[in-house]
């Protein structure tokens, strides 16, 4: 299409930021009467739903966030689909939505990666295409009771760093005054109401002038759980620490970042993460799909007015494991985890 050689042309990929662009293709399934309808593929950025659709009144709503790469070989490779697929699948399972299956998911994204191939940002870049999978109820509704009716939308975009820092030191804020996630409630899944719950502190962050909120435990406000779109790292001598708690979404690059901590030298503690401990800490850090790694140079409890301090420079380990996740995702090494799934 004219129009989407005009949008590719104009794009300048070295200075992205997260944000949306359209791209020509989407894939989109249909849970009706009990069963999927196969995929349909749509150049529109629209489509019609109920004004009672269940998503619009009780947040049934779930979606996910991966990214494909166009390697230093010319191809291109998402990074984790399957674990994408399952991490929607625990979602849906606790909103009483209808599930894809793997094979839905991970061949939707391929086949969107397929069909936007001019949007895959060049190598070099360090840009990426980001994939948005979409879950919602669609059936009309007045009671609050599960979704019978769904559509799962896979669409794309293509993407820089989501900070505008990129991977360079960040400030963040403790804000005790505000939860994200209940203990037992829907922060351990990727659900929209999780990151509504945030926009007000992080709002505030923003204005104070820093990129992000640390939240605590909503029982004691003693435990470090995660920040508001990434989970928490820290690295002490030689060990990777990061929280463990029933309400701290669980990360796929934070999950890799284990797996990868080990080769650089690092042991690994995954458990309760005391805000007492961050004095002692020589490198804290956010991770995510998005954030990939965001070292934090300060954090400020804003209700105490204490300030921890990091450096003004990236850590040796938060360096080590951001080149080491990036060389497997562009392909500059050998692959030997098996994330990577070539599309071509």
């Amino acid at each position: 299409m004219k129009e989407m050689a005009e949008i590719e042309k104009n794009l300048e990929w070295e200075s992205l930021g997260f944000n949306y662009y359209r791209t020509e293709w989407n894939a989109r399934f249909y849970y009706r009467d009990g069963a999927w309808s196969e995929m349909e593929l749509s150049d529109s950025e629209y489509f019609p739903m109920h004004i009672s659709a269940a998503c619009l009144h009780y947040g049934l709503e779930i979606f996910e966030g991966l990214k494909a790469f166009r390697g230093i070989d010319g191809r291109i490779r998402m990074f984790r689909p399957e674990e994408n697929a399952a991490r929607m699948q625990s979602s849906a399972a606790k909103l009483c939505l209808p599930a894809p299956t793997t094979e839905m998911f991970v061949n939707a994204c391929a086949e969107i990666v397929r069909r936007n191939p001019d949007f895959v940002p060049p190598y070099g870049t360090g840009a990426s295409l980001y994939l948005r999978p979409l879950l919602i109820g669609t059936n009309p509704v007045l009671g609050v009771k599960p979704a019978t009716e769904a559509t799962f939308i896979v669409f794309a975009s293509p993407v820089g760093a989501y900070f505008r820092e990129g991977l360079r030191p960040i400030s963040a804020v403790i804000d005790r005054d505000q939860d994200r996630a209940a203990p037992r409630g829907t922060g351990d899944v990727k659900v929209g109401g999780n990151y509504a719950s945030s926009i007000l502190s992080g709002s505030r962050a923003h204005g104070l002038g820093h990129s992000n909120v640390l939240y605590l435990d909503t029982h004691e406000r003693k435990y470090i759980e995660e920040f508001g779109a990434a989970n928490f790292f820290a690295v002490r001598g030689n060990t990777y620490i990061t929280p463990k708690s029933n309400s701290i979404l669980p990360s796929i690059t934070n999950k890799s970042l284990r797996e990868l901590a080990p080769t650089l030298g690092l042991e690994v503690e995954e458990r309760p993460v005391s805000i007492e401990e961050l004095e002692s800490f020589d490198e804290v850090g956010a991770c995510g799909t998005a954030a990939v790694i965001s070292p934090v140079t300060k954090l400020i409890d804003i209700q105490t007015g204490r300030i921890y301090s990091y450096g003004d420079h990236i850590g040796r380990y938060s360096q080590k494991m951001f080149d080491a996740l990036q060389d497997i995702q562009y392909g500059r090494v050998e692959d030997k985890f098996g994330w990577m799934v070539d599309v071509e």
